[in-house]
């Protein structure tokens, strides 16, 4: 007998014994997250096998009911959706995309949670799709702790088909799981812009900290005082992606806040940084964006007009 057969075999027969005709799932990758996933699965009654690298991690969800497969190979033979969530793009490459697994691709979901980025979910779609099977791509919202809850976040892209025909399936995951498109790369992306979002405010609560104990200001103070001012925070953010959705650059009657207003702002900033010795890499790079367009004659235009800027050399 094969390999091939045997995995065939074993995943068969212990799916048979366990679980009767139901749809069967794989979850790859048991950290903190992926036994997330499986747990949410296990609760929602799906037949759910498990394999990662170190098999100890897979002891709590064998007591929750998961299925242990014995080898990546028999783990994918198991199910008919498999869903990745290893450490990147090319942990999956090496675990999956190989030929002795691939052969076993024909007609799966494969379903890749891994931090990654849209180039690399392309190349994984046409991949898997050479060998048959259904790949969506998708990032994950949220931390372990949503997985399974209303507010879970699981942002999905590739054959809407596949999505549709497994959705309560992936709505037990969360209740916010979102199909965002048929091109494969189009989760990651969005992944990449909402990092992006938030390393600004995490960073900005950085350097907001750092202002305030170099003036011994207590960051009470500071929270209170950002309760009071993240409403308009939110609405500048709202009107900046409105606005150059729509191109709308120079100045007008409904500008909020042009260019100038930030850069002699920003000028204040850098000198209180400088004279209190706080770094200031990230701000510096903001002020370089302000100088290209101030040089390009925006200096009066709309904010929005700084989304032109961030081509490097523009």
């Amino acid at each position: 007998m094969s390999q091939e057969d045997h995995s065939k075999t074993w995943s068969h027969a212990v799916i048979d014994m366990e679980w009767g005709m139901k749809s069967s799932i794989t979850v790859i990758g048991t950290g903190r997250m992926g036994s997330a996933l499986a747990g949410s699965l296990l609760q929602a009654g799906y037949p759910t096998t498990v394999w990662n690298r170190t098999r100890q991690k897979t002891d709590p969800l064998a007591k929750l009911g998961a299925i242990v497969a014995p080898s990546i190979d028999e783990a994918v033979h198991a199910s008919e959706i498999v869903i990745v969530n290893v450490s990147d793009y090319e942990a999956t490459e090496t675990l999956l995309r190989n030929d002795a697994i691939g052969s076993a691709m024909r007609g799966k979901v494969i379903v890749e949670l891994t931090s990654g980025t849209p180039s690399g979910a392309r190349e994984a779609a046409e991949w898997y799709t050479r060998r048959g099977a259904s790949y969506l791509d998708g990032v994950i919202m949220a931390t372990p702790d949503y997985i399974g809850t209303d507010a879970g976040t699981i942002l999905l892209a590739g054959p809407r088909a596949a999505f549709d025909t497994h959705g309560n399936v992936f709505r037990a995951l969360g209740g916010n799981v979102q199909h965002v498109g048929e091109e494969p790369g189009r989760a990651n992306a969005l992944d990449s812009a909402l990092l992006a979002l938030m390393w600004g405010a995490l960073f900005g609560t950085l350097h907001a900290i750092a202002v305030c104990q170099s003036e011994e200001i207590e960051l009470d103070e500071l929270a209170r005082q950002w309760s009071a001012t993240a409403p308009v925070v939110d609405g500048l953010v709202a009107d900046l992606i409105k606005r150059t959705s729509a191109g709308r650059f120079v100045s007008d009657n409904e500008t909020l806040s042009s260019i100038s207003i930030h850069q002699g702002s920003m000028q204040h900033l850098m000198e209180l940084m400088r004279s209190r010795k706080i770094d200031g890499s990230v701000i510096d790079g903001y002020d370089a964006i302000i100088k290209r367009a101030t040089a390009a004659g925006h200096l009066h235009d709309d904010f929005a007009a700084l989304s032109q800027f961030l081509a490097v050399g523009k």
